[in-house]
């Protein structure tokens, strides 16, 4: 039971560890979003940019690079197309999610810079319509049916800039279903954040869980070794007792009464020339 309590206040501390994490760089990418926006020109200065954001939330993650996800990965769909997703993030069974952070923010860029509201609107309008656009996109890539990758049949999408999550939801009620109906997900850098930090648990569960598996076995193994040592050491003494009655039937044929020693004492006795004694360890007979 104490152990049980210690481990879920533990939990609890790593949560609220985790919430506040996500809280503090969430403020920090608005932040830098807000600052960023109005100097974006460009779709390909744009695509850097989300690719840059994207980055730096795998790693507040807590994956691995190179491991756990990998990026600018080159395959090919079933159709023999080429695709090239931004990111792949690995998880445990051989399976993948794949991250796409191309979405244009050119007309969100004129929304946020203009004041007048009319104008905001019709950009408003086309930062939505860019936005279902590179939904329709991206799903015609067929990410999901890579030859090498074994993907849900859905892909994340990125947008790299909460406010303009935020607001093209909030114009779009009903985008999540259009994206969704073209499997697609939409996420920002919070939700992405969130959904990478329960990937990042679900790597540490499974390493845990492979440890004690791999624990279990070396212990196992170290058992059967052990107990091959003591069948050996069985066998050992068996063998010795084999031996030392070996030794003592060939002793008693030695020095026991009408033995060998006691013939060439005799031998001796009978004026036989000898330099050396019997040694004292073997018994002599009486004479």
């Amino acid at each position: 039971m104490e152990k049980k309590y210690i481990d879920e206040t533990k939990q609890r501390s790593e949560l609220k560890e985790h919430l506040n994490a996500l809280k503090a760089l969430n403020k920090n990418l608005t932040h830098e979003a807000q600052n960023l926006t109005e100097a974006l020109k460009g779709n390909k200065t744009q695509g850097n940019w989300g690719e840059m954001i994207l980055e730096r939330i795998l790693e507040e993650s807590g994956l691995i690079k190179g491991k756990e996800y990998q990026t600018q990965v080159t395959d090919k769909n079933q159709e023999g197309s080429t695709i090239k997703p931004d990111i792949v993030v690995k998880l445990p069974e051989n399976k993948h999610i794949i991250i796409d952070s191309k979405v244009s923010l050119t007309a969100y860029e004129s929304f946020v810079s203009t004041k007048d509201e009319t104008k905001q609107n019709k950009y408003l309008k086309q930062h939505l319509l860019s936005v279902k656009n590179h939904i329709k996109a991206l799903s015609e890539k067929n990410y999901y049916s890579s030859k090498n990758l074994n993907s849900p049949e859905f892909v994340l999408m990125f947008i790299p800039i909460e406010s303009s999550f935020s607001i093209t939801i909030k114009a779009e009620q009903n985008l999540f279903s259009f994206a969704w109906n073209k499997k697609i997900i939409i996420v920002s850098p919070t939700t992405l954040l969130a959904t990478l930090r329960t990937i990042a648990s679900v790597w540490k569960h499974e390493k845990q869980t492979k440890n004690a598996v791999e624990i279990a076995k070396q212990a196992g193994q170290l058992y059967d070794k052990f107990a091959g040592l003591l069948e050996d050491l069985s066998k050992i003494e068996r063998n010795l007792e084999t031996l030392r009655k070996s030794y003592d039937d060939a002793k008693t044929k030695l020095d026991g009464r009408g033995g060998l020693i006691s013939k060439m004492e005799k031998i001796k006795n009978l004026g036989a020339k000898a330099t050396k004694s019997i040694p004292e360890t073997f018994d002599k007979p009486d004479n």
